[in-house]
């Protein structure tokens, strides 16, 4: 056997192929026009490059990194975006070496070095740079496997999965992405667009138009990830913010779904706006798609809305500017005819300090906390609330626990204060990354003994509403209403009485109620978006929405609810004829198919035991507060005990069925179990078990 040819063959078989592509870049070996270097996956390429739009003769080279499998060449990070190289025939083209100080150096053909990392740690003769299959370019070395330097610490346009944006807490420097200063001119040296966390206060994220802002983020609320779709990627994009004890930073990655990880971008544009792209190569003309955009609507973008205004992203069709409660336009004429920029002012003049006066505070939740907010280590929530309460220049306040957000270290503690207008507020709902804030209006209840006494109040209010429902029984006749004619504005309840609600042998009613079209209903919900979900009940789901120029909370009944078509009928014979500033009010119904909804006033502060139960809020409600609910509560009561056309018995009366208004009034809600007595009953009987079972 010639033992010599099986050697060779052996070794040929185990040399790489000449055309197999190679990640790195070593010693010795430099790069040069014509020829690249290629991540071990073949998602990226490193190499020089001139934009496809470039006019100018001779054209400029750019050393770059971009897309290796996208046909039209989309750079994702530039080095040398000031000082691009000359490409001309009479001279040596530019190249790309790797020195034995452990540093990348590009320069010209005269020796000129138009950039390079300064990698300033101990030099290491062993090193080499090598393009991952991220697009991250990392100079490590070779003995330890250290990392020396790395291209994602030097963003140009666009943020990759993996890349972090970071401020640092000892020198307060920080990385931005930049916008090419031309797209279509093949211009990309840095533009007037960047995007970045803002070094005075770490906690926002800006898109910025030089100095001037264009959208801000909103200060961080504490979340450790948060997620969203995109169909248009067939992935989830998982957002995180991390903050350690040198820095704090912005990064996200890609579900596996798809593919898409190496093919999508957030990228800073050069029109002034943050996007989210993803390549789509099924369709018959490949291309990118813009899965998002920000800002997405003139009232998101930074300060649009004028002081104390703010843009309602939960509005329907689209966002639109209001004014915080509490507040009416500066000028009206100004602001119906789309300018906001003188915002709006007070209603009730604060008087902090004045004999007499009562001010407090009115909880907002699910808000983008404004601008120009001052930070103050080291406070509880009971702590930031004083804090404010007790400084007569304070208007506002928001307060967060990040201890639970990955890699938080030092002080956890997140109280922010205003002490001028607030600027650049939003309304989100009920979202990731949202806030509640606690706004300062002149009110009739003084604040200098909140923190003085604390009661129970469900307790308080339990042993009130049993007194006051002892005392004030009493039956009363189920008097007749008049029957309507005009069948658009009524519901006919005549075929769906099939319950103990009504005495046997009463009379069917028809009561006139407002009808509202289950498309508009649809609309108005966005298909009934869970975005726009804001409850959950054991009848069906609850969601905010606009109804022509109306804040409405939409009922929706569940179609495989037993009790549904009940409830419904109850719903509206108990509360369309009641009314009383102490019950919620219904606005109008839709029935259509198996599909019931009921349509009521929309209450900010929602129920009453989303404040008693949660540890964080509780303690707002200070004892004029806490009474103030249970009188307002024994208020409704009377009235449908005494008072009222009906003699109405609640059945199902707990602090989940309390709702709050912006001035934090009580209403009493959810009549579903509810009863009516006719003036001379005594006592009934009912046939299925009523009420809320508790553990």
């Amino acid at each position: 056997m010639d033992w010599s040819a099986v050697v060779i063959l052996v070794l040929f078989l185990l040399l790489p192929s000449p055309c197999a592509p190679d990640d790195r870049l070593l010693l010795g070996k430099p790069l040069s026009p014509g020829t690249t270097i290629v991540s071990d996956g073949g998602g990226f390429a490193l190499g020089f490059f001139s934009p496809t739009n470039s006019t100018s003769a001779p054209a400029n080279l750019y050393l770059g990194i971009w897309y290796a499998d996208i046909p039209p060449l989309t750079a994702v990070w530039i080095a040398n975006r000031e000082t691009p190289a000359t490409n001309t025939t009479s001279s040596s083209p530019p190249t790309l070496s790797l020195t034995n100080t452990s540093n990348l150096v590009l320069s010209d053909a005269t020796g000129r070095v138009l950039w390079t990392s300064n990698v300033t740690a101990a030099s290491s003769p062993s090193a080499v740079a090598v393009l991952q299959d991220t697009g991250n370019l990392v100079i490590r070395s070779s003995q330890n496997g250290t990392t020396l330097w790395q291209s994602f610490d030097h963003p140009s346009d666009s943020f990759l999965p993996g890349m972090k944006i970071r401020l640092s807490y000892a020198t307060r420097s920080s990385e931005r992405l930049v916008s090419w200063k031309s797209v279509a001119g093949g211009d990309p040296s840095p533009g007037p667009f960047s995007y970045g966390v803002d070094p005075a206060t770490a906690l926002q994220l800006f898109l910025w138009n030089g100095t001037r802002p264009l959208m801000r983020d909103g200060p961080w609320s504490g979340y450790s990830v948060a997620s969203r779709y995109q169909s248009g990627a067939g992935a989830f994009v998982y957002q995180a913010i991390v903050s350690t004890a040198d820095e704090i930073y912005l990064t996200y990655t890609l579900s596996d779904g798809g593919g898409a990880t190496a093919r999508t971008r957030f990228v800073v544009t050069d029109s002034g706006t943050y996007q989210l792209q993803s390549w789509n190569a099924t369709s018959p003309s490949p291309a990118w798609v813009v899965l998002g955009e920000s800002p997405a609507f003139d009232c998101n973008r930074y300060g649009h809305c004028g002081a104390y205004g703010y843009c309602d992203n939960t509005a329907a069709p689209a966002p639109a500017c209001r004014c915080l409660d509490g507040f009416e336009p500066a000028d009206a004429g100004e602001w119906g005819a789309g300018d906001f920029s003188r915002g709006c002012r007070r209603k009730a003049a604060l008087r902090c300090g004045a004999a007499g006066a009562g001010e407090d505070f009115l909880r907002l939740t699910g808000m983008k906390s404004p601008d120009k907010f001052v930070r103050v280590a080291n406070r509880s929530f009971e702590e930031c609330a004083a804090e404010c309460a007790s400084n007569c220049s304070c208007v506002a306040y928001a307060y967060a626990n990040l201890s639970t957000a990955t890699g938080t270290a030092g002080d956890a503690t997140r109280c922010l204060v205003w002490a001028g207008d607030l600027i650049d507020t939003e309304k989100i709902g009920d979202v990731v990354g949202s806030d509640t804030l606690y706004l300062r209006l002149a009110g009739v209840r003084g604040n200098s003994n909140r923190n003085a006494l604390r009661i129970a109040l469900p307790t308080v209010l339990a042993s009130s509403i049993l007194i006051i429902t002892g005392i004030f029984l009493a039956w009363f006749k189920f008097k007749k209403g008049k029957r309507s004619k005009d069948y658009n504005s009524k519901v006919s309840l005549v075929t769906t009485c099939s319950s103990d609600v009504l005495v046997e042998g009463s009379p069917a009613q028809d009561f006139e109620l407002p009808f509202i079209k289950f498309e508009d209903i649809e609309a108005a919900t966005h298909n009934f978006s869970e975005a726009y979900k804001i409850g959950q009940g054991g009848f069906g789901k609850v969601y905010k929405a606009m109804l022509g120029d109306h804040e409405v909370a939409i009922k929706r009944l569940s179609k495989d609810s037993e009790q549904g078509t009940e409830e419904f009928r109850n719903e509206v014979i108990l509360i369309a004829k009641l009314q009383h500033r102490n019950l919620v009010r219904l606005l109008g119904y839709s029935v259509e198919g198996d599909e019931k909804i009921l349509i009521y006033e929309y209450l900010p502060n929602r129920s009453l035991d989303a404040i008693l139960f949660d540890s964080s809020r509780k303690m707002s409600l200070d004892w004029p507060m806490r009474f103030n609910i249970i009188k307002g509560v024994a208020r409704g009561l009377l009235y449908l005990h005494q008072d009222s056309r009906l003699t109405i018995v609640h059945r199902d009366l707990k602090a989940a069925n309390v709702l709050l208004d912006a001035e934090m009034r009580p209403k009493i809600a959810d009549f579903g179990m509810a009863r009516i007595f006719n003036d001379n009953q005594k006592n009934a009987n009912t046939r299925r078990v009523v009420g809320t079972y508790e553990l």
